[in-house]
């Protein structure tokens, strides 16, 4: 292995070191600033078992110096409070001293947690920005899909739905139908499941529908109300378990909303008539169904 070679693998390694030590950097921070606090409290309360001492030995002198005042002759008005202020110079001296660590120390834990939460928040801008470019691109993309072949070759792609054959009993017999069904379980974007996996799920169709339709109900009153709403919050109110993405995507009214507005109401996409699941949901032959949330987009963008 040559010189270049060896340079280029330390140059390597230490560049991976790096990088892994930036990915973790707010944990870092975050650690070394309430370690940092700990610390601070520790030297303070340390310092200030030693402030006794000083002040004591503080009154003293200044004892030491009213007595030669009153006693000595030549001793004038100049020079006492020239010893006077000697002798408060060197305690305010011996106070930097006593509490300089500390100081020092609760300044650099600060600049640690600041540190933290300025590298997480450009982060955080960072992830939203490019979350927000993907889903314009997303809806540009659905958008094409529907100019070119409709709106439901767009439902076909979206849902990953494909024909299903069933057999219903009527009372002329058996009637075989084809019908559109999920193919797999990642449907959507924000699309999940009501089924048994939530707590507030019931063997009784007709309950799961009223329950479905209160939350649906209770959801658009609290974003009139509010003027906003979280996908995690709508989450919470259906017993199932929250996502990353629900922490900042959702609903706002258009009154408080800059541009790219939305409809200004909520729809878990269950009672809308182009709903392939909702209809049968609605008529009682379905215990659980699949949500499709109709969000805004990134909350935090619109505002």
């Amino acid at each position: 292995m040559n010189l270049k070679n060896i340079v280029n693998a330390v140059t390597s390694r230490v560049g991976r070191q790096v990088l892994v030590t930036q990915k973790h950097s707010p944990v870092i921070l975050f650690t070394a600033g309430v370690v940092g606090m700990a610390a601070t409290v520790v030297l303070a309360s340390r310092a200030t078992l030693k402030l006794d001492e000083k002040l004591q030995e503080l009154e003293k002198r200044q004892g030491q110096i009213e007595l030669a005042a009153e006693t000595l002759e030549g001793y004038s008005a100049n020079d006492r409070r020239r010893d006077l202020a000697i002798i408060r110079a060197r305690f305010i001296f011996d106070l930097s001293k006593l509490y300089g660590p500390s100081i020092l120390t609760g300044l650099a834990s600060i600049a640690a947690l600041t540190g933290s939460h300025v590298v997480l928040n450009r982060r955080y801008l960072g992830v939203t920005a490019a979350y927000a470019a993907l889903e314009r691109g997303f809806d540009r993309y659905r958008k094409a899909v529907v100019e070119k072949f409709g709106e439901e070759v767009d439902k076909e792609l979206r849902y990953d739905l494909v024909d299903r054959t069933i057999v219903e009993e009527t009372n002329e017999g058996p009637v075989t139908q084809t019908v559109k069904r999920l193919a797999g379980k990642d449907v959507s974007i924000y699309a999940c499941f009501f089924d048994q996996n939530s707590k507030n799920w019931n063997k009784e169709p007709g309950y799961n529908q009223i329950f479905i339709r209160c939350q649906q109900n209770y959801a658009n009153d609290l974003l009139k109300a509010r003027g906003h709403l979280f996908l995690n919050e709508v989450y919470d109110m259906l017993g199932l378990p929250r996502t990353r993405a629900g922490a900042v995507v959702g609903w706002i009214m258009p009154d408080n909303c800059q541009d790219d507005c939305g409809d200004g109401f909520v729809d878990f996409g269950v009672f809308r008539g182009d709903s392939y699941m909702g209809q049968e949901f609605v008529n009682g032959n379905e215990r659980s169904i699949l949500l499709d949330f109709n969000v805004d987009g990134v909350v935090y963008d619109k505002i």
